[in-house]
């Protein structure tokens, strides 16, 4: 294991402590409205994740004798199943890579190397910041939501954005923390959500079994 060599406050530590400043003249009530987000906006990728396989599991429900033609496009009911239900294990993908990437780089969080007043508490030392692991994971999901259905992908990736904000605005990240894992979660759901596609054969065959309940709605 290496620590970042220059250390995080190097890098944009100053664009950190006007960002944290700027929070700490604003209303309270708009603090309060970010933190929730920050805390539990991840829930929302969840919801639209859902979203997604219902709308997937609706569209297969047709006809169980109905097979995958090999001259039929990428878009195809089963298609779209398979990359329903491929969107969160691409997450935890993500989730994973980034925690390889993170064990390489002990970067203390900048709330504990630059001691500045915050919107939430610090996290303790230990808890090491590069990179994000929510912007990772908000990343990962909105991309792989905007590869499966471009409406939902309309409402992730801009929520996605928003969280990575939320992040530098709380204090918990340096905004190259939460930039690099915006890359990670959208480099690991580009690289492996168009291989999802490849499942479609499985849940065809998964369709005529007594899981079907779980790919198709009749």
């Amino acid at each position: 294991m290496t620590d970042l060599a220059f250390g995080g406050a190097s890098i944009d530590g100053g664009l950190y402590t006007s960002v944290t400043g700027f929070a700490q003249q604003m209303p309270h009530f708009l603090n309060v409205l970010v933190s929730y987000w920050t805390d539990l906006g991840l829930s929302v990728f969840a919801l639209l994740m859902l979203v997604g396989w219902w709308r997937a599991r609706a569209r297969l429900g047709g006809s169980s004798r109905r097979r995958l033609a090999r001259s039929e496009g990428r878009h195809t009911p089963a298609v779209q199943m398979a990359m329903a239900l491929a969107v969160p294990v691409i997450v935890v993908l993500a989730y994973v890579a980034n925690d390889v990437v993170k064990s390489f780089f002990h970067e203390q969080r900048p709330c504990q190397t630059l001691h500045v007043v915050t919107v939430e508490p610090c996290p303790g030392l230990g808890d090491w910041s590069f990179p994000s692991n929510h912007s990772v994971i908000a990343a990962s999901a909105a991309i792989a939501l905007l590869l499966l259905d471009r409406r939902l992908g309309a409402l992730a990736v801009p929520a996605a954005l928003l969280m990575g904000a939320s992040r530098v605005w709380v204090g918990a990240h340096y905004p190259h923390d939460v930039l690099v894992g915006l890359i990670v979660g959208t480099l690991v759901a580009a690289l492996l959500m168009p291989l999802a596609r490849r499942a479609a054969p499985l849940v065809e065959r998964v369709r005529e079994t007594p899981l079907r309940p779980l790919v198709a709605a009749r």
